[in-house]
């Protein structure tokens, strides 16, 4: 770590502290040169995937948009929050399992639909009609007998 003051190559660490937040390391450092100090903090930095959509174009992952997808999914189901978590969490660290620069739309679709099925039937229909843009009520049909067919 620079100094931000002399500019020499070469500081230490006097204190390191976990911010309240718990997602930053606050570190309090000396340079070696002129003495000084200062305070740096440390954070993850996570690089995501691309995702790429059905038409074609490309977009960086934004977790929010997972997250929101699933939420509304699960509107007014009785479901637990941290069930919830436990799921967005599981298709996060798939995701990072993949290790590719790129990955379809499709394949995040698919984990959703996997982890609504185990949280809650009726989530998982709606996610499904939105994803697999069911047409008419026929879809729906068909889709809720595939549900009773896995459970016979």
């Amino acid at each position: 770590m620079y100094c931000p003051f002399c500019h020499f190559e070469e500081t230490k660490v006097i204190d390191s502290r976990l911010v309240v937040t718990g997602d930053q390391i606050r570190r309090r450092r000396e340079c070696l040169s002129c003495n000084e100090r200062f305070t740096t903090f440390e954070v993850v930095e996570l690089s995501w995937p691309r995702i790429i959509k059905r038409d074609g174009a490309r977009s960086q992952f934004d977790e929010n948009k997972l997250r929101v997808g699933i939420l509304k999914s699960l509107e007014k189901r009785a479901v637990a929050t941290d069930a919830i978590e436990a799921a967005i969490h599981r298709i996060l660290s798939r995701l990072r399992a993949v290790a590719e620069r790129e990955v379809q739309s499709s394949l995040i679709g698919e984990w959703v639909m996997e982890e609504l099925l185990l949280l809650d039937e009726v989530a998982y229909v709606r996610f499904a009609s939105v994803y697999k843009s069911f047409e008419d009520l026929e879809a729906f049909r068909k889709e809720i007998q595939q549900l009773k067919r896995r459970e016979g």
